[in-house]
């Protein structure tokens, strides 16, 4: 009874309609459980409602109930509500076409009047709360500040504010569809206000409060959602690269990717390196050639123009037009230089993308935006497969690829990127190797032992552990005649040294030449000889990607527990080691077991302090227990190893195999496989770039929403196939985001935020925007007279122009509208500055005793609501029940 009467939820925001038309707080409605069901029939109806009155009346339960009846489009219900010695009836009555007399205050006391049916004179006073809404939908004067791009400016490196490695932003469309203004007079009495027929006195303007809603268009089309969407949608294709370019586009090449061998062939035939004159033409465009030997020239997905603005800007170094300046270009682009430390470019580690400034991160823009406006899947498969020819190009020629880090493959990144890391270290070695051979020919005198012992000391001043640089021990090499050998075959007359070593002792070993040292490992002596301990020149482990990983631990995993799988799986982890040992053995002849244990894994020889014969004290160590077990793997592995320099040895890393499989990997990939690798770099793309458009527009809101969508996606990303579900579920919170932000956009621009010289008002009008973007209804300050509300007036006398100004309303239609009974054309005239109303909603209230004059005084209530479409009334009436 008390919210009956209460003021302070009259024109809910957000609430059930029920709460809308009788201010309740806490009721219960019973309606048919399925949608189709209704309670049409009116005996039905009626035996509802007494099932309820004799519930309430044998339970004392005091909560409103009430029925839903009609079709459920209808929201028709009626209730009961029964109090010590009270009753309460809820009616309701809902017509399409209104009868004139209830277009107005005036007509609608009457009916409040009539239904109390007050048996006192003169009556109680009835209170009042009006409000009008009225809807803003021509926004045309104030254009939508975003412009769509401009798909042919592309070639200069720009679209129409989109350049290549940047992701385009905004709404094609406004994202504001309508502005609802409603004015509202909260508290009346009766007889302050004229409103009838013929005369209003309810003037917007006068209005004591002003509050505004937008509302916003369903899923506006959005420039970054569309590339996200269209991308994803990449993910599942079927076809591969030659089903949808044709058979033929490798056709030169096709034996030479089928089949690894015959691409393994080549290597054995000699020759030299060929560095030509560098220029996009002749590093690219082979694979254009070949398409256009089988098809029309036009027909290639890819015009020239904007194959090279991409190519170019994925490998900047290609532009050089010489060799040389070419190569100092590629070893300082290939990422030597650290990469920033904040939290937007470690992103990459927790979406398992790549680095924001890397060749995959913009390959994978690259492809977005060409699967966008130039020729979808056809032009992804073009530009892959240049790609592809270019990695090939590299490998063959010596040249490292651009903007990836140097060193092994990073774990935290896609496999793609570490592919394209493999064969960059696959490049290096052999680079490494090629110049090698080509610093021997040249007429150097062979330094010794101590100028390459010098020579690498400089490198790694004191460090005890082996020399991580690979780099720089091979410029070590260089000095000797030999070369890199595959085999063994030339090292025959050193087994039987390396053999009898442990038995003849010291002496002979010394005859052995000292082969491939670094430099003396600081004052460590060798146990025997008494000579100072070299660290030696050793290969570097061989750099793995996690496919190549995952595929070795299962080997290993499925040799078994048998004595003879963990034999061999000991072999297969000990390839490294028995390299390092014949290195150690080469450069520290006569050198026994414990030298090479102190070396290599110090805590294994174990020291103490003991007194000798004499009673002095002396240092003895020996080796720790687990190197004394029986066929112990080290003592098995160092009594094969031979005296053999790392330059001789059979390499760890096969750079050439290593590299023919990356690059058949990369030429097998379907742009189904490709959307699925680069997915998580365009999220990553995504995400900075709404972060960056959010820093601008400070919404609080969307900094939480990012929080979510950066956790969301770090958890989803991480695994190595994730549901395409949970995908979509990214793709659509980054889409909501955007959507926001251009809201935010064409309010502000609606709003002449920006426009605003008075910087109090400015930061008024922005939170003004805010509130709008992030509550239901947001009240106007100083309701038509504060600064927000004279840019609303402004809006709305703006938008009665134009329609004034356009064509006249035809006269049939004309009498239609008066006939459908819209009494604002007749009462307002069309000269006032707001439209007529959509809506208009009028709360009476009054206490009054009921069913006599002598009954307790009780709450009375009854609500309007117009629209264009339909008219609604619902009342509450109370009556005593003591008596009656």
């Amino acid at each position: 009874m008390q919210d009956l009467l209460c003021m302070n939820n009259d024109f809910p925001p957000r609430a059930h309609c029920l709460v809308r038309w009788y201010g309740l707080r806490e009721f219960v409605v019973i309606a048919p459980a399925a949608n189709n069901d209704a309670v049409i029939s009116e005996s039905k109806c009626n035996l509802l409602l007494s099932s309820i009155s004799i519930a309430l009346g044998n339970t004392g339960c005091q909560v409103p109930l009430f029925v839903q009846i009609h079709h459920k489009w209808r929201r028709m219900y009626v209730g009961e509500c029964q109090g010590p010695g009270v009753r309460t009836d809820f009616e309701m009555v809902h017509l399409r076409k209104v009868p004139g007399q209830y277009t107005h205050l005036s007509g609608l006391l009457d009916i409040f009047k009539t239904k109390i049916g007050c048996p006192l004179t003169p009556l109680p006073p009835v209170s009042m709360a009006i409000r009008l809404t009225f809807v803003l939908q021509d926004w045309q004067q104030y254009f939508w500040p975003q412009q769509p791009p401009d798909i042919d400016a592309l070639v200069g490196g720009e679209v129409g504010g989109l350049e290549f490695g940047k992701l385009p932003f905004g709404a094609c469309e406004d994202p504001i569809s309508e502005l609802h203004l409603a004015t509202t007079w909260p508290h009346l009495a009766e007889g302050i206000i004229v409103d009838n027929d013929v005369y209003s006195d309810l003037d917007p303007l006068q209005a004591p409060q002003w509050s505004v809603r937008v509302r916003k268009a369903d899923n506006p089309q959005c420039l970054l959602g569309d590339f996200l969407t269209e991308f994803f949608k990449l993910c599942r294709r079927k076809e591969s690269t030659d089903e949808i370019l044709g058979r033929s586009a490798f056709d030169e090449e096709g034996k030479e990717v089928a089949d690894i061998t015959h691409a393994l062939s080549k290597l054995t035939e000699p020759a030299p390196v060929p560095i030509p004159k560098l220029s996009v033409t002749n590093m690219v465009h082979s694979a254009k050639k070949k398409i256009r030997k089988h098809r029309g020239v036009d027909e290639s997905p890819l015009n020239n123009e904007v194959l090279n603005t991409i190519l170019l800007f994925l490998f900047p170094d290609a532009a050089d037009k010489l060799g040389d300046v070419f190569e100092n270009r590629a070893s300082t682009s290939a990422g030597n230089n650290p990469p920033p430390e904040n939290e937007d470019y470690n992103l990459f580690s927790q979406f398992k993308s790549a680095p924001s400034d890397s060749l995959t991160y913009k390959l994978a823009l690259c492809l977005c935006m060409i699967n966008f406006y130039h020729g979808g899947v056809k032009g992804v498969a073009h530009l892959w497969q240049e790609f592809v020819l270019e990695m090939r190009y590299r490998w063959e020629n010596n040249y490292l690829i651009p903007g990836l880090a140097n060193g092994a493959p990073d774990l935290r990144c896609c496999l793609l990127h570490q592919k394209l890391q493999m064969l960059n270290c696959c490049i290096e070695r052999k680079k490494a190797r090629d110049e090698g051979k080509r610093g021997s020919m040249s007429d150097r005198s062979p330094g010794g032992a101590s100028g390459d012992g010098a020579k690498g000391g400089e490198h790694s001043g004191e460090n005890p552990d082996k020399e991580k640089e690979f780099g720089k021990s091979w410029e070590s090499w260089s000095d000797s005649e030999e070369e890199f050998f595959e085999c063994l075959s030339d090292t025959e007359d050193l087994k039987g040294n390396g053999q009898e070593n442990g038995k003849k002792g010291a002496k002979e070993s010394v005859n052995l030449k000292p082969e491939g040292r670094l430099h003396p490992h600081g004052k460590l002596m060798l146990l025997h000889p008494g000579e100072p301990l070299y660290v030696p020149i050793t290969q570097e482990p061989a750099p793995m990607t996690e496919d190549l990983l995952e595929e070795q631990s299962e080997v290993l995993a499925k040799l078994g527990t048998s004595a003879e799988g963990a034999h061999l799986r000991a072999r297969m982890q000990s390839a490294c080691l028995l390299s390092d040992m014949e290195s150690f053995k080469a450069a520290n002849p006569g050198c026994c077991l414990e030298d090479f244990v102190r070396w290599y894994s110090p805590r294994d020889y174990i020291e103490e302090e003991v007194i000798d014969e004499k009673g002095n004290k002396v240092i003895r160590g020996e080796l720790s227990a687990r190197m004394k077990i029986p066929s112990n793997m080290w003592v098995e592995a160092w009594e094969t190893a031979k005296p053999v320099p790392a330059r001789r040895q059979k390499r760890l890393f096969d750079d050439t195999r290593e590299a023919e499989k990356v690059l058949h990997y990369l030429a097998v990939q379907k742009p189904a496989d490709l959307a699925r690798h680069l997915l998580p770099c365009i999220i990553h793309a995504a995400v900075l770039k709404v972060k960056e458009e959010e820093a601008v527009e400070d919404i609080s809101s969307v900094k939480k929403i990012i929080k979510q969508i950066i956790s969301h996606s770090s958890k989803v990303l991480r695994f190595p196939s994730p549901e395409d579900k949970k995908l979509e579920e990214i793709i659509a919170q980054i889409m909501s985001v955007e959507a926001i932000i251009a809201r935010a956009r064409s309010l502000k621009a609606k709003f002449g935020v920006e426009k605003c010289e008075n910087e109090e008002e400015k930061e008024d009008l922005q939170r003004f925007v805010n509130s709008l973007l992030e509550q239901p209804e947001v009240s106007v300050v100083g309701a038509g007279r504060g600064p927000a509300g004279s840019i609303i007036h402004k809006l709305f006398v703006n938008a009665q122009r134009l329609t004034e100004s356009s064509d006249e309303v035809p006269a049939p239609l004309e009498e239609e509208l008066r006939r459908s009974g819209c009494p604002e054309e007749r009462r307002q005239g069309v000269q006032s500055e707001f439209p007529p109303p959509a809506g208009r909603e009028v709360i009476l209230r009054a206490s009054v005793p009921r069913p006599a004059p002598y009954s307790k005084a009780l709450p009375q209530r009854m609500y309007s609501v117009l629209t264009r479409e339909d008219f609604r009334l619902a009342g509450a009436f109370s009556a005593d029940t003591t008596f009656f």
